[in-house]
């Protein structure tokens, strides 16, 4: 019987009772309590993972990587359930204040998260649709410090251990295969194992793992490199690169042929019980999966009206789906450059920027800058349209544009996007995060806040004057459509048992994306269960506390009051959003 089945003796009980009494019989305390579980959890977490430590360039073992064997993976489970165990019995959330509360239910949901990552066995298909844990070794050099003698020996060492890292792995798949966690099959068509491959180099000095070694810090002896470049160069002829051509045999020989042929969670063993907490995880609301998608054909009906309301508009002479096809082909909605695509990103993020003090207070917009960078070569082709990386150090903020496939990257969506991930999106919020001092601790994601603000950020512009363009404005609602289809097709493939054709056939006919990103993002949604429902549930919320205000303070609303209740604590799960923006607006007394 597992730890988490285990009956709890009764002297274990009594225990447990008398520490929340004397949890609850000072604050002061129960918030040290708190801290200090999280300390400790950090700590864990630092020995466990040599990367851990890389946000503050404070690596403790720079010469090794992660181990998953089937020992620390369990070692780390008893870790993750005796923390629960104490947070549970030791502090009290009703007699913490806001922040701290807020601290303890983002701690608790990584608490849990750890847990059912190896209760559902996830560590059993270890890869996705855009890789995986050997796509994670590309860039290795860039994320590891490269200051000194040691430093190089540390990045060798690691280079000598991908094999191992890679061999672990794959017992866990063979399990997997066994077991019946698998990747579905259909995520291996489109040319998967060719993008693993364009990794693969004859001349050791062809990769991005040999950079380091072309540039050196001053400080290491002409000497010392020509010895550190001959063994840089036979790890990665003798390690790194058998690793790679190891992985595609597997993937060719074994994983592929016995990879499952259905692409819906439910059918995992124990799939039902998974998807609902993925749902939950997700989202934070406690809603089924049936819920969500009702939620999800409602939404689409309401934004297909509007849809319908800019067709009128631009005096388009055919039907909805005509209209849909022209937006994908007509040649004014693409470039033919990739650096003719970043410059009208480029455009697009520095108009919005002029913009911002209308909506936020000035003390709500953060000093770090951002930049427009393409997506890098190696995910292009397999990515979405654009992503935020987050800047740190000296390092500004990154809005990613996918130049690749440039037929399949339409203008009119490019507004909207930009909104998302630059600003107000998720640079606005992320950047505005890493600038507060006083911003409760966080231990683990919240997708439904971070990826629910973007998508109500991308609004925004309608607030401000923007989307003058009227196919622009269309844009905005096929990419609101899209984020409510999600909820449809996520809940529909994985619990309703839609089929793959049947959610590509409903984003075809309810959206404007491009047929390759609609293939793209279909393959996402079977391959990463549960994350795409996040968005729209996230903005629904936000938009449903702004018409609250909106509605019951008339002419004495300012949006810049809302947003600076949305954004005051930084990522926060609905239910606790929703108490924070009222308790903003009570203590206001408006």
């Amino acid at each position: 019987m597992p730890p988490y089945l285990k009956p709890v003796p009764v002297l274990i009980l009594f225990l447990s009772g008398f520490m929340m009494l004397l949890a609850g019989c000072d604050s002061e305390s129960n918030s040290d309590r708190l801290h200090a579980l999280m300390d400790e959890a950090e700590e864990f977490e630092i020995r466990e993972n040599p990367f851990r430590g890389g946000d503050d360039d404070e690596y403790l073992e720079n010469d090794r990587l992660q181990s998953v064997a089937m020992e620390d993976l369990e070692r780390r489970y008893e870790f993750w359930t005796e923390t629960q165990e104490q947070l549970h019995s030791r502090v009290l959330r009703e007699n913490l204040q806001l922040n701290d509360q807020i601290t303890y239910d983002s701690f608790q949901r990584q608490v849990l998260s750890n847990i059912n990552q190896h209760k559902y066995r996830s560590y059993l298909i270890p890869i996705n649709h855009e890789g995986g844990f050997y796509n994670r070794m590309i860039g290795l050099e860039n994320r590891v410090p490269l200051d000194s003698s040691e430093d190089y020996e540390n990045y060798i060492a690691r280079l000598n251990a991908i094999p191992e890292f890679f061999n672990q792995h794959k017992d866990h798949m063979r399990t997997g295969m066994e077991l019946g966690y698998t990747l579905p099959r259909v995520i291996f068509v489109d040319e998967y194992i060719y993008y693993i491959a364009t990794h693969i180099k004859d001349d050791p000095e062809e990769t991005g793992f040999f950079e380091p070694f072309k540039n050196y810090p001053d400080e290491i002896s002409e000497e010392n490199r020509k010895q550190l470049s001959e063994s840089g160069r036979q790890a990665i002829a003798e390690s790194v690169m058998p690793a790679y051509r190891s992985f595609i045999d597997f993937l060719e020989d074994e994983y592929i042929p016995a990879s499952r042929e259905t692409i819906a969670t439910v059918d995992l063993p124990d799939g039902e019980e998974f998807y609902n907490h993925l749902i939950e995880y997700h989202t934070t609301l406690p809603l089924s999966a049936r819920e969500i998608h009702q939620i999800g054909l409602d939404e689409v009906e309401r934004i297909r009206e509007e849809m319908y309301e800019i067709i009128e508009e631009v005096e388009f002479d055919g039907s909805f789906s005509e209209f849909l096809d022209f937006l994908r082909t007509d040649p004014q909605f693409f470039v033919d450059r990739p650096e003719d695509l970043l410059k009208e990103a480029s455009f697009l993020s520095k108009r919005i920027d002029g913009k911002l003090p209308e909506i936020f207070h000035l003390h709500t917009l953060p000093r770090r800058p951002y930049g427009v960078e393409p997506v890098p070569d190696h995910l292009a082709p397999r990515y979405t349209g654009g992503r935020y990386s987050v800047g740190g150090g000296t390092r500004a903020g990154e809005y990613w544009v996918n130049t690749y496939n440039l037929p399949s990257r339409t203008l009119y969506t490019l507004e909207a996007l930009t909104y998302h991930e630059a600003v107000p999106g998720h640079h606005l919020q992320i950047a505005l995060n890493q600038e507060m001092d006083d911003l409760p601790r966080r231990a683990g994601g919240l997708t439904a806040f971070s990826e629910g603000w973007a998508l109500y950020a991308e609004r925004l512009g309608l607030d401000v004057g923007l989307y003058e363009n009227p196919y622009y404005n269309f844009g905005r609602l096929t990419y609101e459509m899209w984020r409510a289809c999600r909820l449809v097709v996520d809940t529909g493939m994985h619990a309703l048992g839609w089929t793959r054709e049947e959610t590509i056939r409903f984003m075809t006919d309810n959206t404007a994306l491009s047929h390759h990103e609609i293939d793209t993002e279909t393959n996402r949604y079977i391959a990463v269960p549960g994350q795409a429902l996040a968005y729209k549930m996230g903005e629904l919320k936000i938009r449903e506390l702004r018409d609250h205000y909106e509605e019951q303070l008339g002419s004495d609303f300012d949006l810049r009051d809302f947003h600076e209740a949305v954004l005051m604590n930084g990522p926060v799960s609905l239910p606790v959003l929703e108490q924070q923006v009222h308790t903003f607006f009570e203590d206001k007394d408006l």
